[in-house]
């Protein structure tokens, strides 16, 4: 037993599904939960995890050995609550020491009701769920013994039995004003996000570059949006599994060659979806701020910050487009590999071309380096495009916040959109 345990302190039970335990201590709110249980890879920024809302219906477990060392403040918040489900540390850390600290991370957590455990091998934690793969979990303060927990974890519903981008998107449209840079002040433009559970840090990146932008409920349809006249639409991230989700994918749809559109995340699985792909569930996802991606237009790698479960399947998109695909050996090259890696396209340095039968021509333009999946799409007959990752970066690097300006480039009409150099602003 964990010596910890013998202090007195609130015993908790951490139970997934395949029948693993681990005892601990609450290190958040009493009670249980139950969701879906995910790691998380980043050093720092606990407190954007912790209030991201595309963790609705998850339990995360933080890699990082100490984890709410420098304490929670308000500026940090990525929404006004904590969607959620729980948190697993190894080592929580009650007694914060930052000139930035407002309160400690475990009160925050039981001020919003947060069940977490600490003094868990995460480390341990970590390898069976790369092993096993994502799995339904809970954390108990009540029900500490393991096989009782187990069964009930085994008979919880799984995260896509439940809509969770409706309980986590704003009940009613607001406007966000576009930051204006006085010593180079620029037109701004009006920008429509679909919220399906936007980052905080998404709307600073967007108003950042001059968009001003009115935020509108998950559900809004198309013809709604398309009759506030904006100049460019967005798609949020947002949590569950979006192929439960098929109207915003249809919203999607129809908004793709009326206006500019650029999603991140969910909103790239829907974007990707309107275009007749299917979407795959990874065996654990990609969660953290440490992702290497290829960008194929450039030739450069961004380390970027990520947090999903489900992907685009680029080849179901349609057939490859030989002239736009390095030519027809190459495309024989990659039918003959047999493969969904696309670091095959890495290491050529090409960003094939698919054609989907409702939008056309569309380019892969970012893969990622750890497991060759697709990080962005681009569509070359109509004004769209999207990436899988976090170009906000909250918590992680700023390697990808060129996006924006890619989003306010495209909304300006200009044709090589995408092409900025990421290391001076510059086209490359």
């Amino acid at each position: 037993m964990n010596p910890l345990l013998a202090t007195g302190a609130t015993r908790a039970l951490l139970a997934l599904e395949d029948g693993t335990t681990y005892e601990g201590l609450s290190a958040g709110a009493p009670g249980e939960t139950f969701g879906e249980l995910v790691f998380n890879t980043s050093m720092s920024g606990y407190q954007e995890v912790v209030t991201d809302p595309s963790y609705a219906g998850q339990v995360v477990a933080f890699t990082y050995p100490q984890i709410g060392n420098y304490g929670v403040c308000a500026a940090d918040m990525q929404s006004d609550g904590v969607d959620l489900a729980g948190v697993v540390v190894s080592d929580m850390c009650h007694t914060p020491n930052n000139w930035r600290s407002e309160g400690t991370l475990p009160d925050f957590l039981v001020e919003h009701g947060i069940v977490a455990i600490e003094c868990v091998d995460t480390r341990e934690l970590t390898l069976r769920v790369r092993e096993a793969g994502t799995m339904r979990c809970a954390i108990s303060t009540e029900d500490l013994d393991p096989s009782s927990l187990v069964e009930r974890v085994k008979a919880a519903p799984s995260i896509s039995e439940t809509n969770w981008v409706a309980k986590v998107s704003c009940p009613e449209p607001y406007e966000v004003t576009a930051k204006v840079d006085l010593d180079h002040p620029r037109r701004t433009h009006k920008v429509v996000a679909l919220d399906c559970g936007e980052k905080r840090g998404i709307l600073h990146g967007l108003v950042g570059v001059g968009l001003d932008v009115r935020v509108v409920p998950w559900d809004t349809p198309a013809d709604k949006i398309l009759a506030m006249h904006p100049e460019g639409v967005f798609l949020s991230n947002g949590p569950g599994d979006p192929r439960e989700l098929p109207q915003p994918a249809e919203t999607a749809a129809q908004l793709i060659g009326k206006v500019p559109v650029f999603g991140i995340c969910l909103g790239h699985q829907m974007i990707s979806q309107a275009a007749g792909a299917a979407i795959e569930k990874l065996p654990y996802g990609h969660h953290g701020g440490n992702q290497p991606v290829m960008n194929l237009l450039s030739g450069m790698v961004e380390v970027t910050a990520q947090n999903h479960n489900y992907g685009l399947e680029f080849g179901s998109i349609g057939e490859l487009v030989p002239e736009l695909s390095g030519g027809d050996d190459v495309v024989a090259a990659w039918k003959a590999a047999s493969t969904a890696d696309l670091r095959f396209w890495t290491r050529r340095h090409i960003a094939p071309v698919v054609r989907s039968e409702r939008f056309g021509r569309i380019r892969l333009t970012h893969v990622n380096l750890n497991d060759g999946t697709p990080e962005g799409i681009q569509f070359l007959d109509a004004p769209c495009f999207s990436v899988q990752y976090h170009p906000e970066a909250s918590p992680g690097p700023h390697d990808a916040t060129y996006l924006f300006e890619a989003f306010r480039r495209l909304i300006e009409g200009v044709p090589d959109y995408l092409a900025i150099d990421v290391r001076e602003g510059r086209r490359f």
